[in-house]
């Protein structure tokens, strides 16, 4: 995929390849069969490339989402993507919204500083469906 389309998707998860919790996380949207959700692990050069664009110094216990070309992040990138589940989670949205955002981004603080010791190691290799929304890498990315 070209560099242009992959900016361009609706939704682009940027996760901690390493951490169990997060791993966890992308396979919970995973399972919602959600097409709309591509995943790019922070580590990835792609990650850089993209946080560069906008200007953003990628920090590993930090959780993005690249909606509709606006970067959000810590707690309300989950809250943007609970939002678009299916069950319950979208009632976590509007739950959350109600809570200040300076105490949504301290509690996602705490839940971060724990996570390797909350799922330590988790390693789901995606199926060959699911594989088609994980981005390594692009044919033609900005050089530096």
């Amino acid at each position: 995929m070209k560099f242009k389309d992959i900016i361009k998707l609706k939704y682009i998860v940027f996760y901690d390849g390493d951490c169990g919790f997060c791993s966890s996380s992308v396979q919970l949207i995973l399972k919602q069969k959600k097409t709309d959700f591509y995943f790019i692990a922070l580590q990835s050069d792609l990650a850089k490339k993209i946080m560069d664009i906008h200007d953003e110094v990628i920090e590993m216990n930090t959780l993005y989402l690249l909606k509709d070309g606006s970067l959000y992040q810590k707690s309300e990138a989950a809250l943007q993507i609970s939002k678009k589940l299916k069950g319950l989670y979208p009632i976590l949205y509007f739950i959350g919204k109600i809570v200040p955002l300076f105490l949504r981004d301290w509690i996602y603080d705490q839940i971060a500083k724990r996570r390797y010791k909350i799922i330590s190691k988790f390693c789901v290799l995606p199926s060959e469906q699911e594989k088609q929304f994980f981005l390594y890498t692009a044919d033609d990315s900005p050089k530096k």
